[in-house]
């Protein structure tokens, strides 16, 4: 079992930018596939990013193809969603999430965090 611990969130103006960051303990976290995922009022939760366990390899979302970049440090454990140019419609609660994996056309992961809150506001 992996632990997971996400900070970052907050209050932000459309058009700006937040960084998330996740961290990481329990397990070999180097080994692991990383992803964030969201979940906004209403909605089910969607996948946002992912990354290999390498950092060789990342996924997007097409709704945040070019805004978003999701980055790693497995020296420190870590875990990075930087988002920029942001949008009222990102409002939702951030989840770091391990052991991501896609099976067809969805996405899903073994183990999550509590959550951040991100408001962007327009």
């Amino acid at each position: 079992q992996v632990q997971l611990v996400e900070s970052g969130g907050g209050l932000v103006q459309a058009g700006g930018s937040l960084r998330l960051s996740c961290a990481a303990s329990g397990r070999t976290f180097s080994r692991l596939a990383m992803g964030w995922f969201r979940q906004a009022p209403g909605k089910e939760r969607e996948f946002v990013a992912a990354i290999s366990w390498s950092g060789s390899s990342t996924y997007y979302a097409d709704f945040v193809k070019g805004r978003f970049t999701i980055s790693r440090d497995n020296a420190k454990n870590m875990v990075y969603l930087q988002m920029n140019s942001l949008k009222p419609e990102d409002t939702a609660v951030y989840y770091c999430a391990a052991e991501t994996r896609k099976y067809g056309d969805n996405w899903s992961a073994d183990s999550w965090g509590q959550g951040t809150q991100v408001t962007v506001s327009s």
